[in-house]
């Protein structure tokens, strides 16, 4: 995007055309309306970025089909230039030929033509530059068919435009597609604009319209089309006087026939510029993010004090224009609102919108044609006060963050302004804080630019939070992308017809078509393309219902650059979906299923045995949660705040995500039956994100790393990968899969399916049992969890041995409850000093530590029938714990 500078943000509106309300496509879905078409075209021009060209920054969508576009905007155009007291110069007029053919020959090469060129649509910067606006007007229209309006002045309009004549597909006489207008219709326009320019005023302004078209139309059999308009006009002494040069460029433009004129392409290589193109310097489209090679061009100043800026210096000038809209939002910014301001939307009375009505002798009854339906090319500048005001207190060094050192893991932000208060306040709040959001988005904006050198920067800001603006390029960052991702992209064939295609078709119109990007026509396609390319890539996997959704929110976040949603989608399946897509993918399913029914009775017992009782497992409602992880059941605005945690963890926590939002539910599931769990789950009730994320990372902080192994899950990567920080100071482990931990014989072992459903609790690892009791010894290894040093102790672990077995040998601080006499006939715990302690521990980590694994879990099952949470077994037993010596024996009695 192009920094504000000199330029303002301009907003103009209109209307699409309305559809019938009775009418259905060919999938017998309702027709998507033009609006939504008009707004998955104008993403594109988002992309279009040049010097000569107006960026586009935004389309909202109102009532009745209004659609209000947002762009780069200049209060100057050549329209106040062509009066005879402000004549331009020859050489003036060559200047401003040759820039204009820049921006038209870049929109060429993106497929696309201007087709509204005339005066005021040529804006002129502070240095008197050439800025083309409304350049995607023709394009985000299908070509003027999507409106009620045409394209383009008529007094600028080609011949050959002029001669198709206005058409609608709509119209009962309209039976096939007309040809779209191609490169050298802008060519006449730009001549027409020309030729007012050299002579001072407007053409055939004196004229009404049909008589303009008319004339523009007979003068296909004139030779000489520049000297007939100069003597229509009655300058034909001016038009003599013009450089050589000038004129034939005059003549090349305005040629009647288009097989004949040239292109803007052929223009700028044209001997009339001879003496002009070696003042312009061709542009060079920055380097992507993610590309093979990229680098910053960096000018310093002779005089290193010229950085130094005075306080009166216009920081937010130098920030992106999307950047500025954004904040310009945040404070309060409302597009309808300025619109009316200005009168350029009015309300009228209801009685006043009554339709028009013909009887068959061709009488009409009511209202004639609403003309404010038609195209009013009025721009609107947007005030920057109020965003000026509420910045006015951010010190200029907000604007340009120093970094701090990356080795530092406080969760904070690393700006010079003191940002602790808004950190604790809800992250609603903080996304809708202007300040607030200025300095993360300036934060991040640098931090992104230097990826992966700050990769670990990165990750210690997004665990405070991701600004919405920039947070495709923040997940894609989280997610490890890297290299030249466009051309691995470009590199898939994506046309070829696959077995997949009918499924995707059918799957893409259901997903997420509230939101108006992914249901629009171009979504579609992207959505398509994304799919098909991750199919054909992976020919190991299958395509399963469930992965459109997954797909959403990467092709969201990145709608312009299908290569970054495809190459984040390529990243995410594998650590958090590892074998999911098998063609049989029952028995990953099934051992996911199983550690998080293990996972819901660590963490909330009673609700566990409520569960089971009923019959209500998370086979009948868990499966599209984690297939999709949860995309399939939370709206988009909810996967974004669910997902900037859930990149902040490994693996293993979509399983803390889920109980975490059964716990919201606890209170009606313990209420409810077997079929009023169903029916509630059927249509899942309002979830708090924000309370499910905060729960989610309190439950992950409590979970031993073993806890959630799978023998299904992605397989181990050298040390050093992966290696990423945790949730913050108060996080007890880090987020690092236990499959990337060094192997040992202290690691947990694989273990049958059907063993693993046998058990209700989960399995710890004797290496985590070690770090969690903080035993001190010789281990042969190094643990990477981190301990809560301070506080009450976190685990006990409880030796259901005999008596005599527990003295020859026990974990330093156990305590030793014996199986056959810890649990009374009706299964409650027998009251002894042991059972006292255990009961002390309720609510913390118990580890039962056996010979027999079988009476273990048996003894783990009973605790978890008497409400107590956080049991786990140790896995291997106590027989894991001989070889490191940590065993002790009493000292005898004397």
């Amino acid at each position: 995007m192009q920094s504000l500078r000199d330029a303002q943000i301009g907003a103009f509106t209109f209307f699409a055309s309305p559809l019938p309300h009775d009418v259905c496509g060919s999938n017998g879905l309702p027709l998507t309306p033009n609006s939504i078409k008009i707004l998955g075209r104008f993403q594109l021009l988002k992309t279009i970025t040049h010097p000569r060209l107006c960026q586009y920054v935004d389309i909202s969508r109102g009532k009745h089909e209004r659609l209000v576009v947002v762009a780069e905007h200049y209060e100057s155009s050549l329209k106040d230039f062509r009066k005879p007291s402000k004549p331009f110069s020859p050489e003036k007029v060559m200047q401003i030929a040759y820039q204009i053919l820049e921006g038209l020959e870049f929109l060429n090469k993106h497929r696309m033509v201007h087709r509204a060129l005339c005066p005021h649509n040529v804006l002129l910067d502070s240095q008197a530059a050439v800025k083309l606006a409304k350049f995607g007007l023709y394009h985000m229209t299908d070509h003027g068919a999507d409106v009620d309006f045409p394209i383009g002045h008529p007094t600028y309009l080609a011949p050959e435009v002029i001669a198709q004549g206005s058409f609608h597909h709509s119209d009962p006489l309209f039976k096939e597609p007309r040809l779209p207008s191609g490169p050298k219709a802008d060519v006449w326009s730009l001549g027409v604009l020309l030729f007012e320019l050299c002579v001072g005023r407007q053409l055939l302004h004196n004229i009404d319209i049909s008589k303009r078209l008319k004339f523009i139309i007979t003068l296909g059999c004139m030779d000489d089309i520049v000297t007939v308009l100069a003597e229509e006009h009655g300058c034909l002494e001016a038009i003599k006087e013009l450089p050589e040069n000038l004129l034939t460029l005059l003549s090349k433009c305005l040629t009647f026939h288009p097989s004949k004129r040239p292109t803007p392409a052929q223009l700028l290589v044209d001997p009339v510029f001879e003496d002009i193109s070696s003042l312009y310097v061709p542009y060079n489209k920055p380097v992507g993010l993610f590309s093979s090679l990229r680098c910053a061009h960096l000018e310093l100043p002779e005089n290193i004090n010229e950085l130094c800026k005075d306080d009166g210096e216009d920081y937010l000038a130098e920030r992106a224009i999307d950047e500025v809209y954004y904040l310009w939002c945040l404070a309060g910014g409302d597009l309808e609102k300025e619109l009316i301001n200005k009168e350029i939307i009015q309300s009228k009375p209801p009685v006043c919108t009554l339709p028009n009505f013909l009887l068959e002798d061709g009488e009409s009854f009511g209202q004639g044609r609403d003309r404010s339906f038609l195209l009013d090319d009025t721009t609107v500048t947007l005030s920057l006060c109020q965003l000026r005001n509420r910045l006015m207190d951010v010190a200029g060094e907000a604007y340009y963050p120093l970094l701090e050192d990356e080795q530092s893991n406080l969760p904070q932000s690393n700006s010079s302004n003191d940002l602790s208060t808004a950190v604790s306040l809800p992250l609603i709040i903080r996304e809708r804080d202007t300040e607030y959001q200025l300095t993360r988005i300036v934060l991040f904006d640098r931090l992104l630019k230097a990826y992966p050198y700050k990769k670990n920067q990165v990750w210690k800001e997004a665990r405070v939070d991701i600004p919405p603006l920039l947070r495709g390029l923040a997940w894609a960052a989280l997610l490890g992308v890297e290299g030249d991702i466009k051309a691995k992209y470009d590199s898939i064939d994506k046309e070829t017809p696959i077995p997949t295609d009918r499924q995707i078709e059918v799957d893409i119109p259901r997903c997420h078509q509230y939101d108006e990007l992914l249901s629009s026509p171009q979504g579609h396609v992207k959505f398509r393309r994304v799919l098909k390319a991750w199919v054909v890539s992976h020919p190991d996997l299958v395509y399963w219902q469930g992965l459109d959704s997954l797909c959403a929110p990467f092709l969201y976040l990145n709608f312009n650059n299908e290569a970054l949603a495809y190459a984040c989608m390529s990243a995410f399946i594998p650590k958090y979906l590892y074998n999911f897509f098998l063609k049989d993918n029952s028995h990953v399913i099934q051992e996911y299923l199983t550690v998080f029914s293990q996972m819901i009775a660590f963490h909330d017992p009673e609700l566990s045995n409520h569960l089971n009782e009923i019959g209500f497992i998370p086979d009948l409602y868990a499966i599209p949660w984690f297939l999709t992880m949860f995309t399939h059941v939370f709206p988009l605005h909810k996967i974004f705040h669910l997902w900037d945690t859930l990149l902040l963890g490994n693996s293993s926590f979509p399983f803390c995500i889920g109980v975490a939002i059964l716990q919201q539910l606890r209170d009606r599931l313990l209420a409810n039956g077997f079929n009023e769990c169903i029916l509630l789950f059927s249509d899942l009730p309002e979830i708090d994100i924000e309370r499910c994320v905060r729960e989610s990372i309190n439950l992950f902080c409590w979970t031993p790393k073993s806890a959630t192994y799978r023998q299904y899950a992605q397989p181990s990567k050298p040390m050093g990968e992966n290696i990423n920080g945790s949730f913050g100071k108060t996080s007890t482990f880090y987020t690092t899969d236990y499959q990337d931990l060094p192997k040992t014989d202290l690691l947990r072992e694989p273990m049958k399916l059907s063993e693993l459903k046998a058990e209700v609790s989960p399995r710890i690892s004797a290496e985590d049992l070690i770090d969690l009791l903080e035993l001190s010894g010789p281990v042969p290894f190094k643990t990477p969890m981190k301990r809560a040093k301070a506080g009450k102790p976190k685990i006990l672990a409880v030796d259901i041995r005999s008596m005599e077995d527990f003295s020859r040998g026990h974990v330093t601080g156990s305590v030793n409850i014996p199986y056959s006499s810890a649990f009374g006939p009706d299964g409650e715990l027998v009251q002894c000093p042991a059972a006292t302690t255990l009961a002390s521990f309720k609510g913390r980590v118990i580890v039962i530590l056996s010979h027999a694994l079988k009476s273990a879990a048996m003894f783990a099952a009973h605790l978890v029938k008497v409400n107590y949470p956080r049991v786990c077994i140790l896995d291997g037993g106590i027989n894991k714990l001989k070889a490191t010596g940590l065993l002790t024996v009493p000292s005898p009695q004397i």
